[in-house]
């Protein structure tokens, strides 16, 4: 009976370093023996352990989007629609102009130049940004009930308009924006951003 494989290297490590090479590369601009090389690994490793080269990548969006996709969720849990917008567009402000972090956003950089054989990677990371976007939709659907929007303003083409600029900046940072340049564009979506009504609790003075 055999005794399994013996464990070579530390998952967690590799991950992350795998998801540097993915950064600043893309997927396919990524070949295996990049990764075999920059993990210190065997080809037979690297498939014992991920399956395949697309199996390590989406392990490696998943860690992305916990790490620096955590501006996100503190936005779900904002006190209103306005904060949570602030963290919306201060988070890839902070990310992207991060001078440790790649050029641009994984998410986007992993899908460039993908051809018909990794179809089914940029088809996971347009999933990846659908969810993301419904997620805006859902916060902000809950503000629109809350009374925390002005009650014309379409949630889902607000979470469209907010989601297209937190991917924009993505693009402008990997084209060479720089953090002032990035903030600019967050500070001009915040100032336009629709204000509230004032509801009958914020009118009301204490007895």
């Amino acid at each position: 009976m055999s005794a399994g494989r013996p464990r070579e290297f530390d998952l967690d490590q590799a991950v992350e370093r795998a998801l540097g090479l993915f950064w600043r590369r893309g997927y396919e601009g990524t070949s295996m023996s990049d990764l075999t090389d920059a993990l210190g690994i065997t080809r037979a490793s690297l498939y014992a352990a991920f399956g395949n080269k697309e199996g390590l990548f989406q392990r490696v969006m998943d860690r992305y989007e916990a790490k620096a996709g955590a501006y996100r969720t503190a936005a779900d849990q904002a006190a209103t629609s306005l904060e949570a917008v602030r963290l919306w567009m201060t988070g890839p402000v902070e990310l992207h102009g991060d001078k440790q972090n790649p050029p641009g956003c994984l998410g986007v950089q992993g899908a460039l130049a993908c051809g018909v054989e990794s179809e089914a990677v940029r088809r996971d990371l347009a999933s990846r940004r659908h969810r993301g976007e419904a997620a805006i939709r859902r916060r902000l659907q809950r503000a629109a009930k809350e009374h925390d929007l002005p009650g014309d303003d379409d949630p889902a083409d607000l979470a469209r308009y907010l989601s297209a600029l937190i991917y924009g900046m993505a693009v402008l940072a990997a084209g060479g924006a720089t953090r002032s340049e990035l903030q600019g564009v967050a500070d001009v979506a915040l100032h336009h951003w629709p204000k509230a009504p004032q509801s009958r609790t914020r009118r009301s003075k204490p007895s």
